[in-house]
C-alpha cells in the first residue's frame, strides 16, 4: 500500500511538473511574441521617425522634410526651376512673418490674408513714390512705353516702383528678423543662419 501510495504521489509530482513546464512554455513564448511585437512597433515608430526629419528650425518651431515636401511639390507646378532650398527659405520667412503679425494681435481669416496685412501695416504704409521717381523712371525707361506719354502711364509706374520698393523693404525686415531669431537650417546636411 505504501507503494502504490509512493507511486502516485510520484506521478501527480511528475504530473505537476510537466504542467509547470507547459505553463512555464506558454508564458515564455508569449513574452517573448510580445517582446518581438513591441520591438517591430518600436522600430516602425523610430523609421517613421527618420524620414520625416526636422530641416529648419526657427527658435522653438520646427519644420518637417514632409512639410517642405509637400510645400516643394506644390510651389513646382507654379515656378518650374525652383529649388527645395529656396523654398524652405521662403517657409522660413513666413514663419517669422506670421509670428510678428500674431505678436502685434492682428487677426485675419487666413495666413495669408494676415501676412497681407502685416506687410501693410508695417512696410506699404510708409512707402512714398515722389514725382521725381516717377519722372526720372520713365525718361529711363521711355522705350517701354511705346509713346505713352507720362500722365497715362503714371498709375503703372508708381505700383511698380511701389512693389520694388515693399519688396526691398521686405528682404530688408526678414534679415533684421532673422537676425533677432535662431534659425537653423540642416537641409542636406548644410547649416545655416
Amino acid at each position: 500500500m505504501r507503494f502504490k501510495k509512493a507511486m502516485s504521489i510520484e506521478r501527480k509530482a511528475m504530473s505537476n511538473k510537466k504542467e509547470r513546464k507547459k505553463k512555464f512554455k506558454i508564458i515564455f513564448f508569449s513574452l517573448v511574441s510580445a517582446f518581438c511585437f513591441l520591438f517591430f512597433a518600436l522600430c516602425s515608430l523610430l523609421s517613421a521617425d527618420f524620414k520625416d526629419r526636422v530641416v529648419a528650425f526657427v527658435d522653438n518651431d520646427a519644420i518637417t522634410l514632409s512639410e517642405l515636401e509637400m510645400k516643394y511639390y506644390d510651389t513646382v507646378k507654379v515656378t518650374s526651376d525652383i529649388t527645395q532650398e529656396e523654398v524652405l527659405n521662403t517657409m522660413v520667412n513666413r514663419l517669422l512673418l506670421l509670428r510678428e503679425a500674431k505678436k502685434i494681435r492682428l487677426e485675419a481669416p487666413s495666413e495669408d490674408e494676415l501676412l497681407n496685412e502685416y506687410i501693410d501695416l508695417k512696410i506699404r504704409a510708409f512707402i512714398r513714390i515722389k514725382e521725381e521717381e516717377l519722372k526720372d523712371f520713365y525718361n529711363k525707361n521711355i522705350s517701354k512705353f511705346e509713346g505713352k506719354e507720362l500722365d497715362s502711364v503714371r498709375d503703372d509706374i508708381e505700383n511698380y516702383l511701389a512693389e520694388h520698393e515693399v519688396n526691398q523693404r521686405l528682404k530688408a525686415h526678414i534679415n533684421e528678423l532673422r537676425g533677432k531669431s535662431c534659425v537653423k537650417i540642416q537641409l542636406n546636411g548644410s547649416r545655416g543662419n
